[in-house]
């Protein structure tokens, strides 16, 4: 089904952001491990954490988490270390992306896993109890999330763990996000260059509030970048955030756009062209703001080389090819560089007449491509628009308020 998105003449608004998944989910499993768990306030009501909060409620021994990624390895290792039998599953592509490490991890510490199909992917089938835990070793450049995974379980095992990370540490705010989650939760945690230690102990649970979603927020910086002159107030983000995607308003600055922190949240305005002509950048601790910033720059006509890329490869779909097909559309050729680099230095090719963006069942291809109808006074179309609800279920509610059109055109 096929939507056209159009955008108002000038952009003003005041947008209640959605909660941060990452710290929702985190909270959760947090939570459920503690001695007395204490209802979380403004949990995300996206789809990646109400299958979290479904999985960790219903008692069911069949859970399936759909598309949410966070949550199938989130709840590997919280179900391993919980007493029962549960089959874990969900979509085709959920299927098809890689587990095998977490799973070895797991099962070296003394859980008992097995793929109920294909060797080294979902579904698995989980027989729960109190692992032994001990000494391990991984590359510090797979998933944060199995990083994180293991170490949330980790004090409720036998022995705890004493964790060796090796190499560069790719996503370190995501890691730094559940060592101060944990730490909130009465956690001791010992850190010594690149091994964490997490000894057996007692999560205590405490009144919790999440705080809005600077991922979120990524979309609305990108409109303010594309638009001539744009003033927008977004609720709910703070200053000291514990979300590494918050670095984006120093990036942001870069390209235009001005954050002015108020007691509610930001004021984002528009100041003038960018302040730079090539934007170099690693982002191997924010990969999710990529996509975001790929579309941006080539909307404002400026160079970019962006590195750090290789989770993308393995996110809701391989969003290295998927931007640039889609961005080819619209005439700008991209060039991937060893399954980690995207460049653009002006290429361009012979764009298509009538465009559509396809989502590829990712919420981040369709948030990250609605701003440049703003570069289209005709509105650009787009397939599959309410892939949104995996992270930000009222993102086109909130389009609309800001004056964007999103109307169904077959």
């Amino acid at each position: 089904m096929n939507y056209l998105i159009k955008a108002p003449d000038q952009l003003s608004a005041t947008i209640q952001l959605p909660a941060s998944k990452s710290i929702s989910n985190r909270v959760l499993i947090l939570n459920a491990l503690s001695n007395k768990p204490q209802e979380v306030q403004n949990l995300s009501d996206c789809d990646d954490t109400n299958v979290m909060l479904n999985a960790l409620q219903s008692g069911s021994s069949l859970i399936d988490i759909k598309a949410a990624g966070t949550a199938m390895r989130f709840l590997t290792a919280y179900l391993s270390g919980t007493a029962g039998e549960w089959v874990i599953t969900g979509t085709e592509r959920m299927k098809n992306r890689p587990i095998k490490i977490l799973v070895d991890a797991l099962n070296s510490l003394g859980a008992e896993i097995e793929y109920v199909d294909k060797e080294g992917y979902p579904p698995l089938r989980i027989k729960g109890k109190m692992m032994q835990g001990g000494e391990i070793s991984l590359d510090g450049s797979i998933s944060s999330q199995y990083i994180s995974a293991l170490l949330m379980a980790a004090p409720l095992m036998v022995n705890g763990l004493k964790l060796h990370l090796t190499g560069e540490i790719i996503s370190k705010p995501y890691l730094r996000l559940t060592l101060e989650l944990m730490k909130q939760f009465g956690l001791f945690v010992y850190e010594e260059d690149q091994t964490i230690i997490v000894k057996p102990q007692q999560y205590t649970s405490i009144p919790f509030t999440v705080e809005s979603d600077w991922s979120a927020a990524s979309y609305w910086y990108e409109m303010v970048a594309l638009s001539a002159n744009a003033e927008v107030e977004l609720s709910g983000l703070f200053r000291n955030s514990l979300q590494g995607d918050s670095t984006i308003s120093s990036l942001f600055k870069q390209l235009g756009v001005e954050t002015i922190f108020t007691s509610s949240g930001v004021l984002l305005k528009k100041e003038g062209k960018a302040q730079c002509e090539r934007l170099a950048y690693d982002f191997v601790d924010i990969p999710d703001m990529a996509q975001t910033f790929v579309v941006t720059c080539v909307n404002l006509g400026i160079p970019f080389r962006f590195s750090g890329l290789q989770s993308l490869k393995i996110k809701e779909t391989d969003r290295l090819a998927a931007l640039r097909t889609e961005l080819c559309k619209f005439g700008y050729v991209l060039t991937e560089y060893d399954q980690s680099v995207l460049e653009w230095n002006g290429e361009r090719c012979e764009p298509e007449k009538e465009p559509v963006v396809a989502t590829y069942e990712d919420h981040r291809m369709a948030m990250a491509f609605a701003p440049m109808a703003i570069c289209h006074k005709e509105g650009i179309r787009m397939a599959d628009i309410e892939v949104v609800s995996k992270s930000y279920p009222s993102f086109w509610g909130d389009l609309q308020k800001a004056g964007f059109q999103c109307d169904q055109i077959d």
